[in-house]
């Protein structure tokens, strides 16, 4: 990230924190597709901490972003397969590829600089001014603001209490069962991780 140092550090702050939550949600899931829901999103979490530490502290080129590009390439296949069989939540499985596809265009961006991305804090070049967001950058950043809107109000609908039967089932499962499979489970959670990951994509973008 070649942003503010600032803004850099507080997101490798949300989206570290976000990926330790996600693993420590990981334990306590049996398995099946919660656990790997949350390991995508522990990854995901984890891979955007590391892209968003600033370039004066760490600067991956030219070994990251191949790397970075590669790796989230994967991770966005992975996450269209069960969604192209209907297994599991298909919405989810398509959100998740976008955030994957869209770490590989930041990771590209860092490469080519084609979007800006070696731009460092300060006063940008006119010609940068001139050429406004790009088309993609713009694209995704809509996405990504409208999903964190929508996230938002799903969360405080159930902060308030407005939640289904299995929200309400896996909040009175708390302390039940044996240690770990007790740990509960509430969408929420995932929705506050889906929250603050949509937050720190934003961010990363405007870098761009």
């Amino acid at each position: 990230m070649h942003g503010p140092a600032l803004v850099g550090w507080l997101l490798v702050a949300l989206c570290a924190a976000t990926g330790g939550s996600c693993l420590l949600q990981m334990r306590g899931e049996p398995p099946g597709p919660g656990r790997r829901i949350a390991g995508a999103e522990a990854l995901m979490g984890w891979g955007m901490a590391v892209m968003a530490v600033p370039s004066t502290v760490l600067d991956p080129r030219p070994w990251g972003p191949p790397a970075f590009a590669a790796v989230f390439a994967v991770v966005a296949v992975r996450a269209l397969l069960p969604a192209r069989r209907g297994a599991g939540l298909p919405g989810h499985h398509l959100h998740h590829a976008i955030g994957a596809l869209a770490m590989v265009y930041m990771a590209l961006a860092m490469m080519t600089g084609a979007t800006g991305g070696h731009h460092h804090t300060g006063a940008m070049a006119p010609d940068r001014m001139a050429a406004g967001v790009p088309p993609l950058t713009g694209v995704l950043l809509g996405y990504f603001a409208v999903y964190v809107v929508w996230s938002g109000l799903r969360l405080v609908s159930m902060t308030d209490g407005a939640v289904d039967g299995l929200d309400g089932r896996a909040a009175g499962a708390v302390g039940a069962g044996p240690a770990g499979v007790g740990r509960p489970r509430r969408p929420e959670l995932r929705h506050a991780w889906r929250l603050s990951m949509g937050i720190g994509m934003c961010a990363m973008l405007l870098t761009l």
